[in-house]
């Protein structure tokens, strides 16, 4: 598990700094979004993952990676609006967001570690496509909670699935990486 803590690290190192570019060019705008919104963004993403993998084509151009850092990005963002709220403007203190970024990056590798020690990091031998399911999976039941006025009678709320799915999709980018440091091109 000391090797998934480090390509844990590396993962959200990578999406963090894409965040921060995205923070540096548009501000925070992200801040006006209601957490339903956000929701439907992640919908978007897995949806294209989904086709991409059914169907071995995009015509956008969006890799699989992508779209997981995507799914990254947008569910710390989504924490970030179930804590403080959307706004009716983006001037944030950009600090203050990537402070944000980075506490619940933290919580969600605390989560992390936590599963896979009672699981055995099983997620280590699923299917990327497997992987993709659930995060839809988790993406519809959190349509269903926010279409519930965030009602549950017996299921984790909001927060737990959008940890969920940018657990999920670390463990995706991982494999990616993992797969890429095996590839050893041979000549013909």
């Amino acid at each position: 598990m000391q090797k998934t803590s480090k390509q844990f690290d590396q993962i959200i190192s990578e999406c963090r700094e894409l965040f921060r570019k995205k923070l540096t060019d548009y501000g925070a705008s992200f801040r006006v979004l209601r957490t339903p919104s956000l929701t439907d963004q992640i919908l978007i993403k897995v949806r294209s993952l989904r086709n991409f993998q059914i169907s071995g084509t995009s015509k956008v151009g969006e890799s699989e990676e992508e779209n997981f850092i995507a799914i990254v990005n947008y569910s710390i963002i989504g924490l970030i609006q179930l804590e403080k709220g959307f706004a009716d403007d983006f001037n944030q203190d950009k600090e203050e967001i990537i402070d944000l970024y980075d506490r619940f990056a933290a919580e969600a590798k605390a989560l992390m570690d936590k599963k896979n020690h009672d699981y055995g990091e099983a997620w280590r031998d699923m299917r990327i496509s497997s992987i993709t399911d659930l995060i839809y999976q988790k993406v519809l039941r959190t349509k269903q909670i926010e279409d519930n006025a965030g009602a549950t009678l017996v299921s984790e709320g909001i927060d737990a699935n959008y940890f969920d799915m940018l657990n999920y999709a670390v463990f995706c980018l991982i494999k990616f990486s993992e797969e890429k440091s095996h590839f050893k091109p041979t000549l013909i």
